[in-house]
């Protein structure tokens, strides 16, 4: 027994030994937001830092399938905890508040702490003695973990670190991202993060870049200006691809591509809460709800329907799937015992996710207006997300390269979740059991 127990102890010794935390290691994650898949072969876009990138490293034929809800906060947060929303609890871009008998609201400006019920990579990393560096990434706002954090949070100098915001004060970036627009932010968030690379060369870098979101939404995707859009932010790449070059650490760094979700042109619009307006289930005064026994926040191509009244919700649940299994534009209507099979948690166990949820449509999208008399609207094409992650036009970008990385390696998918296992793991700092999985297919030499 003695013997067993001795050679147990080495052994364990020597596999953690083998993880032991590379302070020489490096990787950088950039996420563009509402980057699709299917942008990275379509030959009208122009793409040619991205696809260096992933001609000399390891890529995917049908992109990364990502998380419930597919919009930015929570997908953020899934590739850096490497679990899903019913784990991590992100649900929204902000923190949700249920009340009895009102409309359920949601907050953005909150604090990691308040929105993340796991810790992060960059907690992981500090515990190991490793440095990170996160720029305009959701759900770090507060973050201890953090040596220079300038968080996607409203009001977001408030929430910087001391030390960046002071540098970014004295360079005259503040007051220039203060003045600009969406192109502008994104060109100075990527600025700041080479400049950071070159000067502080923390072990983990997360950029999370906007204006294509933006532009999707507004004009949506397979447009001039989402192509357009999608080549300034393969610019902004090779930026801050440079800036590992100048920092010298080519040879030590990882990079990971990547987006949050993917969009899908829509050209009509339901409006649920209109209709339970007209069935008496909320009410309206002075141009607000001023009560509801049921409420729906549109997430883009779902609706996340709260029952608000414990002693009315069977009967409405009941009433929501007779107003909307049939309805045009809705491909389900999904009950709460569902949600595991789609990575959300139930109601009971997360206070701010929803009883029901109202799925739609390649073409059309939910939206949160309570008047008119009408379910659909029609209007010009826009972008959206939010559809169910099953959807491929939701499939995300996803290029790894660099150190570690197989050249030529493909897969045909990986999951969101695979970011923070694999980030992790090559910097020698595996995670403890996360529902992600370590992508040993694209690496040069697995451990």
């Amino acid at each position: 027994m003695l013997r067993r127990l001795a050679l147990a102890t080495l052994a364990l010794a020597t596999a953690t030994s083998a993880f032991a935390a590379d302070a020489d290691r490096h990787v950088v994650v950039i996420s563009l937001d509402g980057f699709p898949a299917y942008y990275l072969d379509d030959p009208q876009v122009s793409l040619p830092n991205i696809r260096a990138l992933r001609d000399a490293g390891a890529a995917t034929t049908e992109g990364m399938h990502v998380s419930n809800p597919s919009v930015t906060w929570p997908n953020h947060t899934s590739m850096m905890s490497g679990v899903r929303p019913e784990k991590h609890g992100v649900l929204f871009n902000g923190l949700p508040k249920r009340e009895a008998g009102k409309p359920t609201t949601v907050a953005p400006e909150r604090r990691q702490q308040e929105l993340v019920h796991v810790p992060l990579l960059f907690d992981h990393l500090k515990t190991v003695g490793l440095t990170s560096a996160a720029i305009n990434w959701p759900c770090t706002s507060g973050s201890e973990s953090i040596g220079d954090n300038w968080p996607d949070v409203p009001k977001a100098f408030t929430y910087t670190t001391p030390r960046l915001r002071e540098e970014l004060q004295k360079s005259g970036e503040a007051d220039k991202f203060a003045a600009g627009g969406a192109e502008v932010h994104d060109e100075i968030w990527a600025d700041t993060t080479a400049r950071i690379i070159r000067v502080r060369k923390p072990n983990l870098v997360a950029l999370h870049l906007l204006q294509l979101d933006s532009t999707h939404h507004q004009h949506g995707p397979h447009t001039p200006q989402g192509r357009a859009a999608a080549g300034v932010l393969d610019s902004l790449v090779g930026r801050v691809v440079q800036g590992v070059e100048e920092a010298g650490l080519t040879d030590k760094t990882t990079f990971f591509v990547v987006a949050d979700h993917g969009f899908i042109a829509v050209t009509k619009t339901l409006r649920p809460n209109a209709i339970l307006r007209k069935e008496g289930l909320l009410t309206v005064a002075d141009g607000k709800v001023a009560s509801a026994r049921a409420f729906v926040v549109p997430e883009g191509g779902i609706g996340m329907v709260y029952l608000t009244d414990p002693a009315t919700r069977d009967e409405d649940r009941k009433t929501i799937h007779r107003l909307f299994d049939n309805a045009e534009g809705v491909v389900a209507v999904i009950d709460s015992a569902d949600f595991p099979r789609y990575g959300l948690p139930k109601p009971e166990d997360h206070l701010g996710m929803s009883d029901v949820i109202i799925a739609v449509k390649d073409g059309y999208a939910v939206g949160g207006a309570f008047t008119g008399d009408d379910l659909l609207q029609s209007h010009e094409q826009k972008g959206t997300h939010g559809f169910l992650s099953t959807e491929p036009k939701m499939n995300a970008l996803f290029v790894a390269s660099g150190v570690g990385i197989k050249p030529g390696a493909r897969l045909p998918f990986v999951e969101n979740i695979d970011i923070a296992a694999t980030a992790a793991y090559l910097l020698g700092a595996p995670l403890d059991k996360p529902t992600g999985r370590v992508l040993t297919e694209i690496l040069t030499s697995p451990k």
